[in-house]
């Protein structure tokens, strides 16, 4: 058996990056008083992060192996099937590395409990040694933790680029202008549309974006963080005579793909905010929604 490896999943701090814009401590507490805010606020929340990330490594059993990536340099990372991977920092973290994992557990680290809702990320940094313990080779534990499967959505172009979202994946014009596309649903159902885009939930996104359109429609069954099962919603559909408006939302069971023949320019392809590690689909291309086949794996 391979040496496990702790994988520790971070994003730099809003000091990080006041430090970046400003070089040192007095230009980036001179700018925050400006905007009527302290740096000692900022450098508090830097300094539980890093107070976080030090009891992590302290945790880590010394025969295995660790690395370390920040949230940006994710989609150059690359995870190995022995990776044990500890996300540090806000749920939405999580989300942003689900996307890039097949099958490694997840252990999400709240680096500011009470102010974080908690929801993907329930350990504390405290909690760390007493997991890691349970992972290391001679343990006689076959699993890492019990662990959760949360269902994940991918979407798959016609030329073989897929891409997978825990949260969502949107799917619309790159400056949200019209997307135009022709939708067709599991049962065959088929409508030219010009909206805003898409949205493609889980279980897991049913809290945020997803949420928020639902509540718009006057509220729709959503599926739990682990039903097989996905909720899509179109965004302003726009009515005219060559586009209608009659296939706004639905749910997606296993096996059921969304598909969309793109009729615009180059729409975008993108899961849980991470615009910059997008897929572009050109006019005429098919992209098919549906269920992901790797769920995470949350401690």
């Amino acid at each position: 058996m391979a040496t496990p490896r702790l994988v520790i999943v971070h994003r730099r701090t809003e000091l990080d990056e006041l430090l970046d814009r400003h070089a040192t401590l007095g230009q980036a507490e001179f700018f925050l008083r400006t905007r009527g805010r302290t740096l000692a606020a900022v450098q508090e929340r830097h300094e539980r992060l890093g107070a976080a990330l030090a009891a992590i490594r302290a945790a880590v059993p010394p025969e295995w192996r660790r690395a370390e990536v920040e949230r940006e340099d994710l989609n150059r990372f690359l995870f190995t099937p022995e990776d044990i991977v500890a996300v540090v920092g806000q749920d939405g973290l999580v989300a942003n590395a689900a996307k890039y994992l097949a099958g490694q557990p997840v252990i999400g680290i709240d680096s500011e409990p009470g102010t974080n809702p908690g929801v993907l990320v329930r350990h504390t940094s405290a909690d760390a040694a007493r997991l890691l313990l349970g992972l290391a080779p001679g343990s006689g534990s076959q699993l890492p933790l019990p662990c959760r499967e949360l269902s994940m959505v991918r979407a798959r172009l016609d030329d073989g680029q897929e891409l997978s979202g825990l949260n969502e994946i949107f799917i619309g014009h790159r400056t949200h202008q019209s997307a135009r596309y022709r939708l067709t649903t599991p049962d065959g159902r088929s409508e030219s549309q010009s909206s805003s885009g898409l949205i493609v939930s889980t279980g897991a996104g049913a809290t945020g974006w997803c949420a928020s359109i639902a509540q718009d429609r006057g509220g729709r069954t959503l599926p739990a963080p682990t039903d097989p099962a996905l909720a899509w919603f179109v965004r302003e559909a726009w009515p005219s005579p060559a586009t209608g408006t009659s296939l706004t939302d639905g749910l997606l069971e296993a096996g059921e793909p969304l598909r969309l023949a793109v009729a615009s320019d180059q729409l975008v392809v993108f899961g849980d905010g991470m615009e910059q590690d997008r897929l572009t689909a050109s006019w005429g291309q098919e992209i098919s929604i549906g269920l992901g086949d790797r769920p995470l794996r949350l401690a």
